[in-house]
Order: C-alpha cells, then structure tokens, then sequence
C-alpha cells in the first residue's frame, strides 16, 4: 500500500462504514440526508477519468447520522480489530502541499496559467495528498468574515487545480483581472459562469469565460 492516502482508501473507508451499519452506499447517503447517490460508484470519477473525492462535509454528516468517529473511520479501526490493515486509514506521515493566504493569491507570481501553484512565498502545510495528484493541490488560507457562516478566518481550503467541476461544487476562481474568490459554481455555459457567494450579505455574480484565468474546485476544508 502507497504511504500516501490513496483515492480508493477513502471511499473504502465510507464502504467499510456502510457495510458495519448494514446499509448500502446509497442507504448511507439517505440517512446522513444526502443525494442518495453522492457515493455510488458512478460519482467516483469524472466523465474523464479525474478522481473525485467525498466532501468534508459529506464525511461529517455520515459520521453523525451513525454516531461514529472520525478516528475510527480515518484509522480503520474495525480493521485493526481483526488483525487486518487498515483499509481506510490515513498515513501516519502525511506529504505536505503549498499554502496560500488567499488575500495573497491575486497579487501574481503564485499560479501559472492553468492555476497550478509556481514561484516563491508558499509555505508548506501537512496534507495527506494523494501522490498521482499531489502536483495539483494545494492549500488557502481564508482571511477576513467574506465567507461565513461556512468558512472563518484561519480555516484552509484544500484546492485542485485543473479538476472537473459541476453545479453545486465550491470553487475558488481567479479573473484575468487578479481577483480571487471563493464560491459556489451554479451553472456554466460554453460562454459564462454563474456564482453564488457563500455568505449571503455579497452578491452573486456572472462571468464571461474569457475574463476568468483559472478556476480550482475546494475539495476540502480544515476547520
């Protein structure tokens, strides 16, 4: 097994979880009160070929719908019990990936064109980033209240850059003009881009496609 946390381990671990509470994927979805599909085998990958991985959010109601913890299911530890190697564990000693304040990712000189972290003035935070896609992620750090009641100042977005997105997914967006936001993708043409704010005191907003540089989708968050 890599000593990197490996895409399949994680969705092991919600497979392993489901099979304890004798439920399916999908019953385990309906009684957190997600789309009963969010974790079928079908939603694991990207229409081509990109990893998709479960939201934290998604982890955290799975876990309180069946009053589990979030050690155990990091550890594997039903595993353990039976002498097994975990199958959903994390690494003991997790890679590490860049980390931005996001007020400092519109200034230039941090991203490359296709949104890919480059240059000086990173720091580095611990991430069990997955090795084939560990080169694409990376880590913001939320500053200032632009983003409650979701994130606060201090929490860290873990992004992928160059990763397939869809109504409903959060992203972080970079215009060509160097601005740098945080939103919710609500719909996307081959012309434009609609976005909702995550704190609903600012507005929503739309985008012709040109005027945007890249966009990451969020694919977790530490809080």
């Amino acid at each position: 097994m890599s000593s990197r946390l490996r895409h399949s381990a994680i969705w092991d671990a919600i497979d392993d979880l489901a099979a304890r509470h004798k439920l399916t994927p999908s019953g385990l979805a309906r009684r957190a009160g997600l789309d009963p599909t969010a974790f079928n085998k079908s939603k694991r990958l990207g229409k081509d070929g990109r990893e998709r991985w479960p939201s934290m959010e998604s982890i955290a109601k799975v876990l309180d719908a069946t009053g589990s913890d979030l050690s155990a299911f990091l550890g594997g530890e039903a595993d353990q019990r039976k002498g097994a190697p975990p199958s959903g564990a994390f690494p003991p000693q997790p890679s590490t990936i860049p980390l931005l304040g996001l007020a400092r990712a519109g200034t230039g000189g941090f991203f490359d064109d296709g949104g890919f972290p480059v240059g000086q003035g990173w720091d580095e935070v611990d991430f069990p980033a997955p090795a084939r896609t560990s080169h694409s992620v990376y880590a913001l750090e939320v500053q200032g209240d632009s983003m409650l009641p979701l994130y606060r100042d201090g929490d860290v977005l873990i992004v992928e850059a160059n990763a397939e997105t869809r109504k409903g997914d959060r992203v972080v967006v970079k215009t060509h003009d160097g601005e740098v936001m945080a939103k919710v993708l609500v719909r996307r043409t081959s012309r434009q881009i609609e976005l909702m704010s995550i704190n609903p005191a600012h507005e929503n907003l739309t985008f012709d496609l040109s005027a945007v540089e890249w966009i990451a989708r969020i694919i977790w968050a530490s809080q």
